[in-house]
């Protein structure tokens, strides 16, 4: 099993319209390292779902329902999509300061590739953010 994050802004797609719908297909992401991020994620994979720009913090728990396909946003066929399902809400959000604070993240790649919108967290990095949300699995 592998472990990813993505980022939404709440004011386009926020993790309460996401419970609501149940399931979406994760699409927008133009930059290459993004998008081949998710075309690793595998069927069953669990994603932090992190606001970002408002709130700055990990408000969820998902995973992938669907693997990879072509965008249907658009018709390059650079660009993929990968469906979600939303699995929890955490206890308690995780903030961008706290990740930040947190020795056991220094290397996160939420920090060290601040701009991308989906990357991979190591299994402790994801044991980690989910013990700050004080959420079991």
């Amino acid at each position: 099993m592998n472990y990813w994050l993505v980022k939404s802004e709440p004011f386009k797609y926020s993790w309460d319209q996401f419970e609501k719908d149940g399931k979406t297909f994760w699409d927008g992401v133009r930059n290459y390292l993004a998008r081949n991020n998710m075309r690793a994620m595998k069927k069953g994979d669990l994603v932090l779902f992190y606001h970002s720009n408002e709130g700055l913090e990990v408000v969820g728990l998902a995973k992938v329902a669907k693997e990879h396909y072509q965008d249907p946003t658009t018709e390059d066929p650079n660009w993929s999509v990968v469906d979600l399902k939303p699995v929890k809400k955490l206890k308690q959000p995780v903030s961008l300061a706290a990740i930040k604070s947190e020795k056991r993240l220094s290397e996160i790649q939420l920090l060290r590739l601040n701009r991308l919108s989906v990357v991979s967290l190591t299994p402790f990095e994801f044991d980690v953010l989910m013990e700050m949300g004080k959420t079991k699995i």
